[in-house]
Order: structure tokens, then C-alpha cells, then sequence
């Protein structure tokens, strides 16, 4: 989705890449047929004798089975399973210096089978490392865990967290409680032990044991579940914020990530009039909503949402406090990835070195450009 296209075209200078960027958001390819030889043999027989045993999955419409139609590999195999085209196609000529790690599927958030789950994170995190953190220093990895189970998500964090190649913890979207039920809290003890952020993706709303995607019930189309997303995303916001998770844990960041950007600001003006008129019911809640957001929450660019005109979104940005919390993100290889040169209209220097790198540079420990490093001019 191109923001630029919201305004005029007269209105639209689009950005150069003259300097380098951070990409918050790559799916590489994790499918069972590469991550099953790091599967135990219980489990490789499990999936071999009756398929994978995971309930749900998103659809999706657009380009070729949701990806871009040029983003599969001329040798074959699903879009986003070679780093060396990954490589040629993205990484290069978009001057990406890092990239996150994000995966592809997450069915084993949806089962109540958490051995198994835990299992399969662990064989996601072990092909990540060797087939694509070990052959790039760009890229970052994002530790899977069995969201469902946090003792064994803690486990998990343990096991890889303290890795220096990877730069967050991944969940989905959808869940069981909203996250900031005290339910989660061995999750963000390990976050904190490793200083990894709390990363929170679309996806598997109202899948298996997650509850449903709006507050209505289940949907029909994937319009609907793409419309429904933010309200999942709304729920652990404010749980979050009210359950006192920032107060517990000071030190805790979290990402939302894909389930769009402007819905924030009105949010959170609705939550800063409520808390002033029921704060008696939370005392320890000690700031308004959107200061704890602002402190303590990042969100990514992907995907957008368009504005009638220039002063619409520059309003939104400011209300959402950008300059502190908006990070670039691509979402390579889906159909609707968003190109570093058309995701945003033109910004100042300043906010466009914080969303397509500094903010991202912050809160995942990474350093500054080379180039900077190097007293180059950036």
C-alpha cells in the first residue's frame, strides 16, 4: 500500500535511498519440509504419518498464493526460501543493512498440544540459525516460541535469546488472553533476562485454542480477518497498559507489527479520557495510556493506512508520536510488500532516519550505519 498515493501527485517527491535501512518485517521461509529435520523422531514420524496436526491457517488473496508474483526463486521452491535471491531481489538494491527474521507460519500457536509446539519453535529457530543467520550478518532472527506455554516459552528464550543474531521474541496476533494477562509474565522475565523485545504479528486470529478475531465472532472473507486485525491488536494494547505489565517490567519494549498504524492515535486518546475517569480501578497505573506507549511500544509501517490528503497523515504521524515509535518494515515476500521508495510520502530528514533506521537501530541493540561508523558522510 503506497501512502504517497494519497496526495496529489503534485504534492509528492518521493524519497531517494541514499542511505542505508532497517527492514523490520522479512518472511523467510519456514515451512515443515525445511524445518522437519530438526524435529526429534517422535515428531518427524508424527508429521510424516499424519501431516502436520495443526489447526487453522490464514488466507490470503492477492499475487501468487499471497506472495509477489517475482519474489519466488528462478530455481524454484516458495517465495522467500533462497537467501541468495532474497539477496538479489530485496536485501541489495534496497540498501537494507539489517533485516528481522520473521518467518513464515505460525500454525503452532493454535494448538493445544504444547510439547509439540514447542518442538516445532525450536526447529524453526535452529533452521533459521543455521541455513540463514549463519550465511548473512545482516539478518536478525526473531526467537519462535510456544506463546500458549510460557514455561516453555521461557525455555526457549533461554536456550537462543542470548544470541547476538537475534533481535526479538515472535508471537501472533491471536492468543488465548490478551497479553498482558500476569498468565505471560515468565515470557517477559525472559525478555527482560536477554533484553529482547516483545514482538506481536498478525496472524491466527480465531485459530485453534486462540480466541476469535473480533468481538462478534469468526468472519467469512480475508477482508473481513485483514479489517478485524486491529481490534485483537487493541485488546493487548490496553491489556498491556492496565494489567500493569510496564510498571512490573520497566524495561520491556513491545512491537506491534502488521496490523496498521493510525487506528492508534484515536485509541489512544480514548484510553487517556478513560483512565482519568476510572483510574481509581487501576492505582497502579501511573501515567497516561499514551505515555506508556510511547515509552514502551514500537509499531511498524506495513501496512499503512492511505490518508485523504498530506495534512491528514502528518497529523495521524505526530499523534502516534512517529519520530519515537514508527519503523520501517517491508513485509517481503507478501503481495502487498511496501518498497522503502513508496511506503511514505516524503519526510523531513530527521523523521525518515528514524523510521527507516534509528528506531529500529534502538530498541533491537543494533549499531549505526556503516558508513557512519566509518566517519563517511551518510
Amino acid at each position: 500500500m503506497n501512502q504517497a498515493e494519497a496526495v496529489p501527485s503534485s504534492a509528492v517527491v518521493r524519497p531517494k535511498l541514499k542511505r542505508s535501512i532497517i527492514d523490520c518485517d522479512i518472511h523467510h521461509y519456514t515451512g515443515m519440509d525445511v524445518i522437519r529435520p530438526y524435529l526429534a523422531r517422535e515428531y518427524r514420524e508424527l508429521v510424516e504419518t499424519y501431516g502436520n496436526a495443526l489447526p487453522g491457517g490464514m488466507h490470503f488473496n492477492g499475487g501468487v498464493g499471497g506472495r509477489m508474483v517475482d519474489s519466488f526463486p528462478p530455481e524454484g521452491g516458495p517465495a522467500g526460501s533462497s537467501l541468495s535471491y532474497m539477496q538479489r531481489h530485496h536485501l541489495d538494491p534496497n540498501h537494507v543493512e539489517y533485516g528481522i527474521l520473521t518467518g513464515e507460519g505460525s500454525g503452532m500457536h493454535n494448538t493445544i498440544n504444547h510439547d509439540y509446539a514447542a518442538a516445532l519453535c525450536s526447529a524453526v529457530n535452529d533452521y533459521t540459525i543455521e541455513h540463514w543467520l549463519s550465511q548473512d550478518s545482516r539478518l536478525k532472527g526473531s526467537v519462535m516460541i510456544p506463546k500458549q506455554d510460557p514455561l516453555l516459552s521461557a525455555k526457549e528464550i533461554d536456550r537462543v535469546g542470548g544470541r547476538s543474531d537475534f533481535a526479538q521474541v515472535l508471537v501472533s496476533n491471536g492468543a488465548i488472553f490478551p497479553y498482558g494477562n500476569r498468565y505471560y509474565y515468565p515470557i517477559y522475565e525472559a525478555c527482560v533476562r536477554h533484553n529482547l523485545p516483545f514482538t506481536i504479528h498478525v496472524g491466527n486470529e480465531g485459530s485453534g485454542v486462540n480466541g476469535p478475531p473480533t468481538g462478534a465472532g469468526h468472519v467469512t472473507h480475508y477482508i473481513e480477518s485483514r479489517a478485524s486485525r486491529p481490534q485483537v491488536m487493541m485488546a493487548h494494547l490496553a491489556s498491556f497498559i492496565f494489567e500493569g505489565v510496564f510498571e512490573r517490567f520497566p524495561t520491556l519494549k513491545v512491537v506491534l507489527q502488521e496490523a496498521g498504524v493510525f487506528w492508534i492515535a484515536p485509541y489512544l486518546w480514548r484510553l487517556d479520557q478513560d483512565w482519568k475517569a476510572l483510574r481509581v480501578q487501576t492505582p497502579w497505573v501511573r501515567k497516561l495510556p499514551s505515555e506508556y506507549f510511547r515509552d514502551h511500544m514500537r509499531v511498524t509501517t506495513q501496512p499503512i493506512e492511505m490518508t485523504p490528503n498530506r495534512a491528514v497523515f502528518d497529523q495521524m504521524m505526530a499523534s502516534i508520536f512517529a519520530k519515537d515509535t514508527m519503523m520501517y518494515c517491508s513485509d517481503y515476500p507478501h503481495w502487498d510488500f511496501d518498497s522503502p521508495l513508496k511506503a511514505l510520502p516524503k519526510l523531513d530528514d530527521e523523521l525518515w532516519d528514524r523510521v527507516y533506521y534509528r528506531n529500529a537501530a534502538n530498541i533491537y541493540g543494533l549499531p549505526a550505519r556503516k558508513s557512519e561508523r566509518a566517519g563517511e558522510p551518510s
